[in-house]
This record gives structure tokens, sequence and C-alpha cells, in this order.
């Protein structure tokens, strides 16, 4: 037990921090930037189990440096979120602001596989307050990147048999 509790208990100051880590991975069949076009899309809240809307219009790519508002589905309180980093098609790192003593770290990779697109969203909390909040959104964090995955499928499987029924509408039908 007392290997096991400093890993995750780190002393600053007189203060004790916490860090709580957690990856969720699913595997897509639909392309990389059809998947990678979903996460960068900051208007849309569905990257965070948590929020209910951000003040970033629709069709805004993200660059490092980037401070939006964020309100949550707990509290009409904004939030402020900082791009960290953006590697175009790959990475997306953002830092969620909320309140003193915690702070959020979302990071969100797609990478093509053998077996398809694989969708990585890694949870960092730190902070003192980290425990409390990580049993609050956990529910829902275990349910992102399988949602981000759902929504992306759908929106292609919709696509794609749009298509269908305007060729079957064609002059060329037999």
């Amino acid at each position: 037990m007392q290997n096991w509790l400093p890993k995750f208990v780190h002393r600053k100051r007189r203060r004790f921090c916490v860090s709580l880590v957690r990856t969720y991975r699913e595997i897509s069949s639909a392309s990389v930037d059809d998947l990678w076009q979903k996460v960068v899309d900051l208007g849309d809240v569905s990257w965070h189990p948590l929020f209910k809307s951000t003040n970033v219009p629709s069709g805004l790519v993200p660059k490092p440096g980037l401070i939006f508002q964020a309100v949550t589905r707990l509290s009409p309180i904004p939030i402020r979120i900082f791009v960290e980093r953006v590697s175009p098609g790959e990475l997306l790192s953002i830092r969620v602001m909320a309140i003193p003593g915690i702070e959020e770290r979302l990071t969100y990779k797609v990478e093509s596989t053998v077996c398809g697109t694989c969708v990585s969203y890694s949870v960092t909390l730190r902070g003192w307050l980290s425990p409390l909040i990580w049993s609050f959104s956990r529910p829902y964090a275990d349910r992102v990147a399988k949602a981000l995955v759902d929504a992306v499928e759908q929106t292609t499987l919709n696509s794609v048999s749009g298509k269908r029924t305007s060729l079957n509408n064609n002059c060329f039908d037999f």
C-alpha cells in the first residue's frame, strides 16, 4: 500500500496533488478525416461529457492558444478552455480551467490502424479536488469515445444512404 500511494499523490508546497489518468479507445469503420472533423468541431460539445454549450462559432479550426468558454450541464457558470496542442489529423490537446484545485487535460488522438480508425480519448485530472470531480464525471467520460464514433458512423451512413436514394431517382433507372 505504501508503494502504490506515492504514484498518485504528490506533495507540492504543503498541498497534496492527486493525479488521475484514464484513456478510452474505440475502433471505427469511418475514415480518419471524418473522425478528425468531428473531434475538432469545438462548437459541438460531444467531445466533453459535462459541457452543454460553447461560445465557439461553427467551422472554427482550433489552433494552439485559442481560449474559449463553455457552460456545463451542472451549473450556469462559464468555464475557460485553452487549446494546448493541435497536430492536424492526429492530435488535439485541451486544458480545462474550471475552478482552483482542479485541472483537466483532454487529449484526442485519431490514427489509422489495420482494423480501422482508432480514436483515443485521454482524461487527466490534477488537483486536490480531482477525486470528487472524477466521481461525478466518470460515468459520462466512459461514453465519450463511443459517442464520437457512433456519431461519425451514423453521419456517414446517412450520407451514403442519401446518395443511394438519389441515384435510384435518376433518369437512368430502368
